[in-house]
């Protein structure tokens, strides 16, 4: 089956994933972590429900107690996972694919991802082959409401936060349950877009990665005269962040702003940042005293790495933030909260904090329909072996001007290249030659 992911499970809803497979899943689940609670939520997919329930279904015929959260971010779901002491979590969703998708994230004990090696392919075998267990004495479905605990955990990470006006952009994700309650606590002015739950997603898709996808809130961040944009993905687990004059702050030199507001308060941490992020995240992490680390992308491999040096912080380019204080697992509104407490501290708008890291140049994520990623790994590390080359994560070359990672898709037949040079001559110049060796 193809719906088994490098990071979680998904798929098309009915013909890839439907309820006999959802509760097939969620059996095997239960037999996979062997534990005697599981903590559930779901987000607000059309299709969530019956998954759910499913799902649900299969972990309490396994004889294990099924906590549920009911409507959730994917973040809300690993806190209630890591502060409840649950044998594990689930959560119903499929991210920011397009509304016809479903799927799970799945955790154990603490938040602890699972990832295809970690337990999604032996679940995945189980789903395969039919192993399904039915105890003599089901177990129960328990209610739970997280909201307020929730919020006070995510409320426990502002400092001093000025009256300021963020325009917020959920996409009809699962931000539009959490945001408006949380700005109820805050002295800030929140300007809503798209915050009504629709899984059918009316007004466009929800990933901020696209720029395409910002362009509402560019206009409204601009005609507002709001100090902030913000937009969230479906699940509410990634987050995208726009300045006062309507311009996109690249993840990578958010990750570096989270990381000085960080660091200002836990002096000589570690910090993970994957490798396609820009030169600038470790000097900024290096210069606050920090101890910058860099990681595989994904963030079953961050998560790895945070609780392996206890790093108190941890970015990826994709838009994912990691905080030691929450399980070491990603949360887009304390990602929101630190930015924030960096606004009201500097005292000055967000452009003009982030100009000094906007200092090089970079391509973005460019990807290649490419059959033999594997041998085209290995022509590009033969084609520029006069730099520093090595495999973390596919091919990474550097040189002291400039440096290209070119790494595969987990789900489809393409090569990602990212690149960043010191000069944007230089950087068009060393394009060209890398993007002729992918395309020969």
């Amino acid at each position: 089956m193809g719906i088994f992911k490098a990071y979680d499970i998904r798929g098309t809803v009915p013909d890839e994933l439907n309820p006999e497979i959802a509760y097939r899943i969620g059996n095997a689940l239960a037999q996979f972590l062997g534990a005697k609670n599981i903590v559930a939520g779901r987000d607000m997919r059309i299709s969530s429900p019956e998954i759910f329930d499913a799902a649900g279904r299969g972990i309490r015929d396994a004889g294990v107690d099924l906590v549920d959260i009911g409507l959730a971010s994917t973040s809300a779901c690993y806190f209630a996972d890591g502060q409840g002491g649950y044998g594990g979590a689930m959560m119903v969703t499929a991210s920011h694919n397009p509304a016809r998708y479903n799927g799970f994230k799945l955790c154990r004990e603490q938040a602890i991802p699972l990832s295809y090696e970690s337990g999604i392919e032996e679940i995945e075998s189980i789903v395969g082959e039919g192993d399904l267990v039915k105890a003599v004495r089901p177990g129960r479905e328990i209610k739970m409401d997280i909201t307020g605990v929730y919020l006070d955990h995510v409320l426990s990470f502002a400092q001093y936060i000025a009256p300021l006006k963020v325009a917020i952009d959920g996409g009809n994700g699962m931000a539009g349950k959490y945001i408006p309650l949380l700005f109820e606590k805050l002295p800030c002015r929140l300007i809503p877009l798209y915050l009504e739950l629709d899984g059918r997603f009316p007004n466009h898709e929800a990933n901020p990665l696209k720029e395409e996808n910002l362009a509402d809130l560019k206009k409204l961040v601009v005609k507002s005269g709001a100090d902030l944009g913000v937009a969230f993905d479906g699940d509410a687990d990634r987050v995208t962040f726009i300045d006062e004059n309507g311009r996109t702050i690249a993840n990578d030199i958010t990750t570096a702003l989270v990381a000085q507001e960080t660091l200002s308060r836990y002096p000589g941490s570690a910090v993970i940042y994957d490798l396609r992020s820009s030169w600038v995240v470790a000097e900024v992490i290096q210069k606050m005293g920090g101890r910058a680390i860099e990681s595989r992308v994904g963030h079953s491999y961050i998560k790895r790495h945070m609780r392996e040096h206890n790093a108190v912080f941890g970015g990826e380019l994709s838009g994912h933030y990691y905080f030691r204080e929450n399980f070491y697992a990603d949360n887009a509104e304390i990602a929101l909260i630190k930015i924030l407490n960096l606004i009201s501290s500097r005292q000055e708008p967000i452009s003009r904090i982030v100009e000094p890291l906007r200092k090089y140049a970079a391509t973005g994520e460019i990807n290649f329909q490419v059959e033999d990623k594997e041998g085209k790994i290995e022509e590009l590390a033969e084609e520029f072996s006069d730099g520093e080359v090595y495999f973390m994560d596919g091919v990474s070359v550097r040189y002291p001007d400039w440096w290209f990672n070119v790494r595969k898709s987990n789900t489809e037949p393409l090569l990602r290249l990212n690149m960043e040079a010191r000069t944007p001559e230089l950087l068009e110049e060393v394009k060209r030659k890398v993007i002729a060796v992918i395309t020969r």
